[in-house]
């Protein structure tokens, strides 16, 4: 039962190479994406419980773990549940891509079990390059090859961001003389004031700001996030990010309460992500690319709580990047029914959506008012848990401009919402969504008002769950 989901995630991938082999129907490989990641689903939550060490304790079972590994299941299965049969990956690919979707989602998971360097590393590394491959299957459009570009700079990004980290593992290892976090853990007030510790830490973390996107590892983002597929854009925005954070917690909690160096860079990186990434966000004419640097600045505010260094600011970005998921999950729900074909969306191609789908505009405006911050939804009340915990430590000027970034980003988020309502749209055609986009819909709004309204459940699971990080 300890590696019950990865060993679920791994039968489906082998089902997903056996397609590979012959040439099944897009029906047929859609149905089986959903089936394999319901069972997946179920694994997770069936052995959400379990604790344990596993591979000589560089794998660890506990609560957080399972936990995350829940939460990317989940992602999974709706992220699947609305891609529109992959109408924007080549045809002959999709068996493949599922492929790579589902190890990708194999490495997340051991990306959060895993408490040593090495399988750190490697976890890490097994999730980023199934993405890298997954981004160039996009479905050439008019002969014009943004995918590839987009595959490119993922890739020499991602490459460049894992020679920093595997650089500070040496040092750390070097002066530590073990991989494994545990040791790592007792032997930090004694390197704490070593500046070769102090810059390997600096360089590991560079691995993991690169997939949350935060700033100065953020130049991939708008230009990924435009290039890719519909369908791969929204993984990538919401699944990768629930491991980063999770990581970044199991890092950050080793770290001693007095870790001015540790605060003082977050806190750098927090300010220069969140301005940096909304005053971009102003001038994009591209959905995707402006949720790429919206999302930029979304990990920002995450950083609010890490830099608490106290279990309920771990809680509270456990919170945020949940609800994050899920507000950007509801974005590209509307983005690829809107996307009939695959194509890229421009924000005017909003206009009057809520005359051609009444559904997928309620949808989309619960999910930017939710972003913005306006209450009653879990953006408001994340933002709000992350503003009043950075406060309670003394961080008024960050807070300060943190609120200040929440008014710029009502503007752009508003003017979205602004077009579905008030604008009349130069196509009449309905949008056509079916039970299960709708179903889907509903679900996402739920639950983003309930964890809006009631998020204390939410957020004592999250320092229960905290708590079993040794």
């Amino acid at each position: 039962m300890l590696f019950l989901p990865e060993l679920t995630i791994l039968g489906a991938g082998l089902l997903f190479f056996l397609l590979t082999l012959g040439q099944p129907s897009s029906a047929t490989v859609r149905t089986s994406a959903i089936i394999a990641a319901g069972a997946i689903l179920c694994a997770s939550l069936l052995s959400l419980s379990q604790e344990g060490e596993l591979f000589y304790g560089v794998y660890r079972v506990d609560l957080f773990s399972q936990a995350f590994k829940t939460l990317i299941a989940a992602a999974a299965l709706v992220v699947i549940l609305f891609g529109n049969s992959l109408v924007g990956i080549k045809q002959d690919s999709r068996p493949e891509y599922y492929l790579f979707f589902f190890v990708s989602c194999l490495g997340l998971m051991m990306l959060v079990s895993s408490v040593e360097l090495l399988a750190i590393f490697i976890s890490l590394e097994l999730s980023s390059f199934a993405v890298y491959i997954m981004v160039p299957m996009r479905q050439t459009e008019s002969g014009v090859l943004f995918q590839m570009e987009a595959g490119i700079k993922y890739l020499l990004f991602g490459v460049m961001a894992t020679g920093f980290m595997l650089f500070g593992m040496s040092y750390i290892f070097g002066l530590s003389g073990s991989t494994s976090l545990d040791v790592i853990a007792r032997q930090l007030p004694s390197l704490a004031g070593k500046p070769a510790a102090v810059v390997a830490m600096l360089m590991i973390m560079a691995g993991f700001f690169y997939k949350l996107a935060i700033f100065p590892f953020h130049f991939w983002v708008p230009d990924v996030y435009e290039g890719a597929a519909n369908e791969t854009t929204a993984f990538i925005a919401a699944v990768p990010k629930l491991a980063a954070v999770a990581l970044l917690v199991r890092l950050t909690a080793l770290a001693s309460p007095q870790g001015d160096v540790v605060i003082n860079m977050l806190m750098i990186c927090a300010i220069l992500s969140m301005f940096y990434g909304n005053l971009s966000a102003l001038v994009q004419k591209d959905i995707k690319r402006m949720l790429g640097y919206s999302g930029i600045a979304h990990a920002g505010f995450i950083l609010l709580g890490l830099l608490t260094l106290k279990t309920s600011g771990y809680a509270n970005s456990l919170y945020y990047i949940t609800g994050y998921a899920l507000m950007n999950l509801a974005c590209f729900l509307v983005i690829c029914q809107i996307a009939g074909t695959g194509q890229n969306v421009a924000i005017a191609d909003f206009s009057g959506l809520h005359k051609r789908a009444p559904i997928l505009a309620l949808t989309l405006t619960v999910a930017l008012f939710s972003l913005a911050g306006i209450p009653p939804f879990v953006g408001f009340t994340g933002k709000f848990m992350l503003l009043v915990g950075a406060l309670q430590e003394n961080h008024l000027l960050l807070v300060t401009l943190a609120a200040i970034n929440t008014a710029i980003a009502i503007y752009y988020y508003l003017s979205v919402v602004r077009l579905a309502y008030c604008t009349d749209s130069t196509s009449q055609d309905t949008i056509e969504t079916g039970i299960l986009t709708n179903s889907l819909s509903l679900l996402l709004i739920m639950v983003i008002i309930v964890m809006g309204v009631s998020p204390s459940w939410f957020v004592n699971f999250a320092e229960q769950a905290i708590r079993t990080i040794p």
